[in-house]
């Protein structure tokens, strides 16, 4: 049977196809009620042009329908050829977050990525440790279709944040794709609460004393005018941002007031970072989720966030072929990975935070996660039962650090490795 998708080139992108099928043939597509992993487009039945077939969550072939029409196709790949594989090179262009201000600007010469300080006009934080605002432009094909050019600009803005968040000092991060709304104070204009103050002195009835609202409001961030696509880079008359020699820049601990500042081989990163290869880069890519992932529910779960930094250090690691041994107890057999899960986590420390890797320790920390991921256990801190220094508050709080600190390290040491074939 004839398999369209071997028609295409191998390294066309399958959720950028996916947009293009959509738009010139049709979808959402349909189910025969048959098999989960067959759909139809435009529609099952008469009126299907192409079968898309997955297998393990993905594309694996194209079939034709009783409604396909090989013209149609032949334009389909023509279009792959010329726009998805051949269009120009532009910079896209989005907001990202960092938990310092972003007051200077930096461009890679290698990687051509430039950060940028918001516009004066944008919406700022007033306190020192938020989510401050700034522009991250970054190489971007575009096609001919705008929505297959700006999903792609997401998915770039999205992965170029994610890195720096394990590049760059304090928290990197985008707004969450789901939205979300939540309660929140908003502090009065210091006017209308010191006027009420004096009507409460006076003997007056006043409507709320405290000096701010309570409000249900929604998590959004929006810059008028933002041009997500150009041409060319920004220009900008903003002070260059500090560059500190890498091994002081990750050597440093807590924020020390100022503004964003930048390792020196930044650049070298990133690109670093834009050669791996995609069996690498997807494995990279897993890991930078799962960093962000801990951040994220650094507020809500300490226990999530730490199970997420052990996910991010195993997403590095390569599991071994499973083997099935007798088990003498149940006289059945069983799967059997050697080395286990256990030591490829030791030994993935080993390999890349050497002289930080204590093996009792790490096996502490892989014993919680475990505890946490099969339901036996939480952290003290989930719990509510956090009191002060606590041994076992302070020892799994310890741990917690450690662990976020060691992760980063060796993640960024694996990219100088596997950028440099040593993986």
């Amino acid at each position: 049977m004839r398999n369209l998708l071997e028609e295409l080139p191998p390294e066309v992108d399958r959720h950028d196809l996916r947009l293009l099928l959509d738009a010139r043939i049709g979808g959402p597509g349909q189910y025969d009620g048959e098999s989960a992993n067959r759909l139809y487009l435009p529609l099952a039945g008469a009126a299907c042009q192409v079968i898309l077939v997955y297998d393990e969550g993905k594309l694996r072939t194209i079939e034709r329908g009783p409604a396909f029409d090989e013209g149609a196709w032949r334009a389909l790949v023509e279009e792959v050829m010329t726009s998805l594989l051949g269009g120009p090179l532009q910079v896209g262009r989005d907001v990202s977050f960092s938990s310092y201000r972003v007051e200077g600007w930096w461009r890679g010469d290698k990687s051509k990525i430039q950060i940028l300080p918001p516009p004066e006009t944008a919406p700022r934080a007033s306190e020192l440790m938020g989510q401050h605002p700034f522009i991250l432009e970054f190489p971007l094909q575009v096609t001919n279709m705008w929505p297959i050019t700006n999903s792609r600009r997401r998915r770039e803005h999205r992965g170029y944040t994610l890195l720096l968040n394990i590049l760059l000092q304090g928290q990197t991060n985008v707004l969450s794709r789901q939205s979300q709304y939540f309660w929140a104070s908003v502090h009065r204009p210091p006017r209308r609460w010191q006027f009420n103050w004096l009507r409460r002195k006076l003997g007056l009835r006043v409507q709320g004393s405290a000096p701010f609202d309570i409000l249900w409001v929604q998590e959004f961030f929006y810059l008028e005018n933002m041009e997500v696509v150009r041409k060319a880079f920004s220009d900008s008359t903003a002070p260059v941002i500090q560059l500190v020699p890498a091994n002081t820049y990750y050597a440093q601990f807590g924020h020390d007031g100022g503004p964003l500042k930048a390792p020196s081989d930044l650049d070298t990163s990133i690109f670093s970072y834009q050669s791996l290869s995609k069996e690498h880069r997807d494995k990279f890519d897993r890991a930078l989720f799962w960093m962000d992932l801990a951040s994220r529910h650094w507020n809500t779960s300490a226990s999530s966030s730490f199970a997420a930094l052990v996910s991010a250090a195993e997403a590095l690691t390569t599991r071994p072929n499973a083997h099935k041994v007798a088990c003498p107890e149940c006289n059945g057999d069983i799967q059997h990975e050697v080395p286990g899960a256990t030591e490829r986590f030791r030994s993935f420390f080993e390999t890349f935070a050497p002289g930080q890797s204590l093996r009792k320790r790490r096996t502490e920390m892989y014993t919680l996660r475990s505890g946490i991921l099969h339901g036996s256990r939480l952290m003290e801190w989930d719990i509510g039962r956090a009191i002060g220094w606590d041994p076992p508050y302070a020892n799994e709080d310890q741990l917690h650090r450690e662990l976020w600190g060691l992760v980063q390290l060796a993640i960024r040491n694996w990219l100088k490795a596997a950028a440099a074939g040593e993986v």
